[in-house]
């Protein structure tokens, strides 16, 4: 089989390992063009108590980290004008990492792979309804496979252009350079993160784990109404084939299982990051909120307050396609006593944000959904609008 090598990457990828013997180092590049650096980008590294340190990318997408602690204490963000911000947690000296530009659609989404210098080749695979998005198909209904990355680093980048209402869709890591190698920790030991954006928000970032012998990764799934549910299942297998017949298999059960470990440290650290969300939210620091209840789930990602939370922030930061999202799994989620209110209010919000794109079917579809939980005038007038104006 023919899979291409590319001489530039190998080159940029030595530049930035040659650069982090001297200084901590990173390099940044283009989520959807191949091999291409991002200058001129702003990058900051933060340390609670101290001051930030702040740098900007050069003409080949690398900038120094100045000294500054290279360690699980500091948190990085990578900010251009026209792409998502990028915020991850460090140790980040001499990884290169994808800036994916903002998307206007509001049921788009972009999912993006990199990990480090070995394995040389991990792969992305998405497969929905009919098709099977990888690196020997790249083009499927409304999605396609951005960038195909073989030497190492990434990025690997997979695009769904507009989701598809009722449908599932299933994302899976694939350690093609050990394919053969059922006992293979290659796929444990390469660092490999994934990062998954709508509009123009980093929304879930899943780190790959340590310690375990698999050359697959079936990372998350979306059911059917746009709710995402972690996996987190690391197996092996012998094949392509088997790989595409397991997603296929976990496509057609009739719920996403997942195998993610969240332990009670990490439910408790969750909550007191949502508590200070909401400090901070109160103060009307949006944008701050809006980290600290995404840092609440990428620790616990079945937290449904944190959901709630952030399906009232991101419309205050102008996010509609990123309020969907969390309304999604804000109503998936819900429970108890007021489990209808919830619901129907989170359903209420996604009418709201069709109506205001003009997209008035799946506008009234939820409106209807509201009134079908709990009766409120606004659910009324709501679905009153939407047949006016699909009558008109």
């Amino acid at each position: 089989m023919n899979r291409r090598f590319s001489s530039l990457s190998i080159g940029i990828a030595a530049l930035v390992l040659s650069l982090s013997v001297n200084a901590a180092s990173i390099q940044v590049l283009s989520a959807v063009k191949k091999d291409t650096p991002i200058g001129d980008a702003q990058v900051t590294w933060q340390r609670s108590g101290e001051s930030s340190l702040r740098s900007q990318t050069n003409s080949r997408g690398q900038v120094e980290m100045g000294g500054f602690a290279d360690d699980g204490d500091t948190t990085m963000l990578i900010e251009k004008d026209g792409y998502s911000t990028l915020v991850v947690k460090c140790p980040c000296d001499g990884f290169t990492y994808a800036l994916s530009p903002e998307m206007p659609n509001l049921d788009g989404m972009r999912i993006v792979l990199t990990w480090g210098a070995k394995p040389s080749d991990l792969d992305s695979h998405l497969t929905y309804s009919g098709n099977h998005i990888a690196w020997y198909a790249k083009e499927g209904n409304n999605a396609h496979l951005d960038v195909d990355d073989t030497d190492s680093y990434g990025p690997e980048t997979i695009t769904i252009t507009q989701r598809k209402q009722g449908d599932r869709y299933v994302y899976m890591v694939r350690d093609y350079s050990n394919r053969d190698q059922l006992n293979s920790s290659a796929l444990s030991r390469s660092n490999a993160r994934v990062e998954v954006y709508v509009g123009r928000t980093l929304i879930r970032s899943y780190q790959v784990a340590e310690g375990i012998e698999a050359n697959n990764w079936v990372v998350f799934g979306i059911d059917e109404s746009g709710a995402f549910h972690d996996i987190n299942q690391y197996l092996s297998l012998p094949s392509e084939e088997s790989s595409r017949d397991h997603m296929r298999e976990l496509l057609a059960a009739d719920s996403f299982e997942s195998h993610a470990v969240i332990t009670d440290a990490m439910k408790q650290r969750a909550r007191q990051l949502n508590t200070r969300g909401e400090a901070v939210y109160a103060e009307g620091n949006y944008e701050q909120a809006m980290y600290l209840f995404q840092e609440a789930l990428n620790l616990n990602p079945e937290f449904s307050q944190a959901y709630g939370n952030l399906g009232v922030t991101y419309p205050k930061l102008g996010r509609n396609a990123e309020a969907l999202w969390a309304n999604r799994k804000a109503i998936e989620l819900a429970s108890g006593s007021r489990a209808n209110t919830i619901k129907a209010g989170s359903f209420f919000n996604i009418a709201r944000i069709y109506e205001k794109a003009g997209n008035w079917p799946e506008a009234l579809t939820h409106f209807e959904a509201a009134l079908a939980l709990r009766e409120h005038s606004a659910y009324h007038n709501g679905i009153a609008r939407m047949k006016e104006k699909l009558a008109n």
